[in-house]
């Protein structure tokens, strides 16, 4: 009996590091799941990553009943696998892109080939690997980017045009971004066909006078290779822009007028439904004006529609949505959250759509038939996400999802169901079908019910979600991870984990990633792990997401300081072994936290740290900071490297020598600042590794020697 009834406790097993980076815990998911534009169906991609293969299957929304397989990679010598897809026009046709090759964050080169569904032939492209291929309104034309140049292939001829001529390597990029446009405008394509499929309008990029970066790449050679390409850093010279259009027809290339702009931006530009209107948005430098713009694509001139100003930074649109009448949806925080707008097509306001002190955090679409706008928001408190629906004119608003959590939606095509996808803190991500009217559940799809049963195994303690208040006031939402047999009358030591960049969120309630198993790992052997999001995170607002501007890592720095001593303060805390640690942006805090709060924490670990913004690209960096020239003591102040004489505790710096987002140059430099302080810390390289920091054991034996410091120092 005795043996019986200690079973439970020895059959508890542990987690381990092995386990978490060998995918044990991974949840089910729908990959690449997309709604079909001319049918009540959806698409998902299904990968086979044993055996490298891949199959489009198509779904009934109705019924969830799979209808068929559209391609099956392993039935062709051309696919290895299959990397992306999009339709055409008309989805009888298939872009498939197979081989790809990364390029930078989100761009690479494949090849592509057109797949007829019907025919099940594919057909390459070019014979070459290409960018961004799309096919044309009508669908009878695909334009792509090649070697820093436009190309159009016609499906009927198999002839190839070529649209521009003066692409060059670290030069001229037509129709495809510049690298600091990809990693912080988010965007790789950049060219658009209208709705006629008779013109193209693109940006060209001159970087001819851009500073160049160059990283030495190892691969294990006899000599390095030296990778070069344009970076702009704060305060120093941005790529050109210059917007054309170009007439598929005419074969003639027309440079677009925008108006009296020096130093600018084109972060978005998009067609409207009238085929020879373009709209583009145009930023100033400093970020703060953003006009959109409407081009007469026939005689070229540009009118400003509509204009957003704000006394820090305005943020880009990706919500900019054309109804029938030309009228559209805009989002916007002007009334100090951000929210959903109807304006008509003159750029006159007709009703801000939804209000309060909450935040819209997606735009899904609007139902022509109902006239009923879908959307997910924080309404629910900012730190869960749902859906819902509201009439256009701002009434009627209904929430379509119960469970509290994360909560995200792809909607059908006619907008009378979708599929939600849901999890929380304590609840691995679920799929299912609801009704868009009043958001009932019709049907389960996805589950993750044998991971839950898996973990249960497991004994993983649960987040506790919380509302710090600081010696300021300031109200920080925080979430904690204890031990699973925590005891309020001992005293552990706590690891905060944090990211604090604007705008950003680590404290919501969602399934966790590989990091909360690492996190469960930690409290498994004793310690609790908290992390608390700062004035300057995202989702509460205008007011608490732009105090921070000008002077990044000044209130953030604080916020981490000063929830660190409430902790400090609980009775079953031990104030003495509080650490901090963080990735890119975290790294800059864990950084300055360790030095500027040298008397709170007693450990840091930094993973690819900014460690002076003087170091960091132009369009992130002066979006919240201005120029260096413009902004000195900002920058200076409150960059890491300026205060390494502070260190008292143990600092573990981490870095990949091949980061194109944040170079090495921050931790080599913050290695000289430490070791011309006389203080003594820890360091690791990882050869041509980029930001991310992974490749086959690579993460396993990161999270080892941060698992080992953790235990060996806090």
């Amino acid at each position: 009996m005795f043996l019986l009834a200690a079973m439970p406790a020895v059959a508890q097993q542990k987690i381990t590091l092995p386990e978490i980076w060998s995918g044990a815990f991974a949840a089910q998911g729908m990959d690449e799941l997309k709604a079909m534009d001319n049918s009540n169906e959806y698409t998902v991609l299904n990968a086979n990553y044993n055996t490298g293969s891949a199959t489009i299957d198509l779904y009934d929304f109705t019924t969830l009943n799979k209808i068929s397989t559209l391609v099956d990679s392993k039935r062709y010598k051309e696919f290895e696998g299959i990397d992306d897809y999009s339709f055409s026009p008309d989805e009888k046709q298939l872009l498939l892109a197979t081989g790809s090759e990364q390029i930078f964050r989100h761009s690479f080169v494949a090849d592509y080939y057109i797949f007829d569904i019907k025919e099940k032939v594919p057909v390459a492209v070019s014979d070459q690997k290409i960018q961004e291929p799309t096919f044309s309104a009508d669908g009878s034309k695909i334009a792509y980017g090649r070697d820093n140049n436009l190309f159009v292939y016609d499906l009927a001829t198999k002839n190839t045009k070529q649209i521009t001529t003066d692409g060059k390597k670290n030069a001229i990029i037509n129709g495809i971004t510049d690298w600091v446009y990809e990693e912080e405008f988010a965007f790789v394509r950049a060219y658009e066909w209208n709705k006629a499929g008779d013109k193209i309008a693109y940006i060209r990029f001159d970087e001819t006078a851009v500073p160049q970066f160059s990283m030495d790449m190892y691969n294990q050679g006899l000599y390095p290779q030296v990778e070069t390409f344009k970076y702009p850093k704060a305060g120093e010279k941005n790529a050109t822009v210059s917007l054309h259009i170009y007439d598929v027809k005419t074969n003639t290339d027309k440079e677009i007028k925008l108006g009296n702009y020096f130093d600018f931006y084109i972060p978005r530009l998009k067609w409207t439904n009238d085929a020879q209107t373009l709209s583009v948005q145009v930023l100033n430098r400093h970020q703060n004006n953003l006009d959109l713009i409407f081009i007469d694509a026939t005689t070229g001139t540009a009118k400003v529609v509509l204009n957003e100003k704000d006394k820090a930074y305005v943020d880009v649109t990706d919500n900019l949505t054309f109804l029938n009448d030309n009228s559209f949806i805009w989002t916007s925080e002007k009334d100090g959250y951000n929210h959903i707008y109807h304006y008509a097509k003159t750029g006159k306001l007709i009703d801000q759509v939804t209000k309060g002190a909450w935040e819209v955090t997606t735009y899904y679409g609007f139902d022509n038939k109902t006239g009923n706008i879908f959307y997910q928001s924080v309404e629910n408190g900012s730190v869960n996400r749902d859906i819902y629906r509201i009439s256009i004119n701002g009434k009627n608003k209904v929430r379509l999802t119960a469970q509290t959590g994360t909560n995200a939606a792809t909607f059908s095509p006619n907008f009378d169901y979708f599929i939600n996808s849901f999890s929380s803190a304590v609840k691995a991500t679920e799929y299912t079908l609801n009704s868009s009217k009043d958001g009932k559940l019709v049907k389960g799809i996805v589950n993750n019910d044998a991971l839950m049963t898996k973990l249960a195994n497991y004994n993983i303690p649960q987040k506790e979600f919380t509302v710090i208040t600081t010696a300021k006031g300031n109200q920080l939402n925080a979430w904690f991870i204890k031990p699973k047999d925590f005891d309020a009358t001992k005293k552990y030591p706590v690891l905060m984990y944090q990211y604090s960049g604007p705008g950003s969120q680590q404290v919501n309630n969602e399934w966790g990633s590989y990091d909360d198993y690492w996190f469960s790992m930690l409290a498994q052997q004793g310690y609790i792990v908290a992390c608390v999001d700062g004035r300057g995170t995202g989702f509460k607002g205008a007011e608490f997401k732009k105090v921070t501007y000008k002077e990044l890592g000044k209130y953030e720095v604080e916020d981490q300081i000063d929830a660190a001593k409430v902790i400090g303060q609980y009775p079953y805390v031990d104030a003495s072994r509080i650490g901090i640690w963080g990735w890119s942006y975290g790294g800059f805090m864990s950084s300055n936290c360790i030095l500027k709060g040298a008397d709170v924490f007693k450990m840091a670990i930094a993973v690819a740290p900014v460690t002076n913004w003087r170091f960091y690209d132009s369009v992130y960096t002066e979006r919240y900071m201005q120029t260096p020239q413009e902004n000195p003591t900002g920058y200076d102040d409150n960059s890491p490297i300026n205060h390494a004489s502070k260190l008292k505790g143990s600092y573990l710096l981490i870095h990949g020598t091949a980061d194109d987002n944040v170079h090495v140059q921050n931790s080599m430099l913050m290695i000289e600042a430490l070791v011309q302080a006389n203080k003594q810390f820890d360091w690791a390289i990882y050869p041509d590794r980029n930001h991310g920091i992974y490749g086959g054991k690579t993460r396993l034996q990161l999270y080892t020697k941060m698992t080992n410091f953790i235990k060996e120092k806090l």
